[in-house]
């Protein structure tokens, strides 16, 4: 008996979130702008992030290539800053792309974080290199 309940309850959940599934809207087939939206919560104002809409020193250079919003971050956390790609995205999927250089989801998301660490800290920060990277004597 108490199986039979659990298939029941385990039918009736699946049913449920078929059902809720089916309602959500589908945004892919609706944007007629392929590109998925790259996001970062920026630790300040959106005056700050794009002064009089002009794009941060990153951004800059992508000018032409991408959309780039902002809005005030959920919670009061800052500002969201988004970008995504104007002409879509590459032809080549994920991990393909990713092995021959050719995956501009991970070049948006390196300029991403240099922008937010220039409005947040006021420059780029770079890691240390490795004591084998650095000139000199190897100790």
């Amino acid at each position: 008996m108490a199986r039979i309940r659990r298939l029941t309850a385990g039918a009736l959940a699946a049913g449920g979130a078929r059902r809720l599934a089916d309602r959500l809207p589908q945004r892919a087939a609706t944007d007629p702008r392929p590109g998925r939206w790259q996001k970062v919560t920026v630790a300040a104002e959106p005056e700050r992030v794009l002064p009089a809409g002009r794009w941060p020193e990153p951004l800059r250079r992508l000018d032409g290539a991408v959309e780039v919003w902002a809005r005030p971050a959920p919670g009061g956390r800052g500002t969201e800053l988004a970008i995504r790609p104007l002409g879509g995205e590459c032809t080549l999927p994920g991990f393909a792309a990713h092995l021959v250089g050719d995956d501009p989801g991970r070049y948006l998301r390196h300029v991403l974080r240099q922008t937010k660490q220039l409005l947040e800290t006021g420059e780029v920060l770079r890691a240390d290199r490795s004591p084998l990277e650095r000139p000199g004597p190897v100790r």
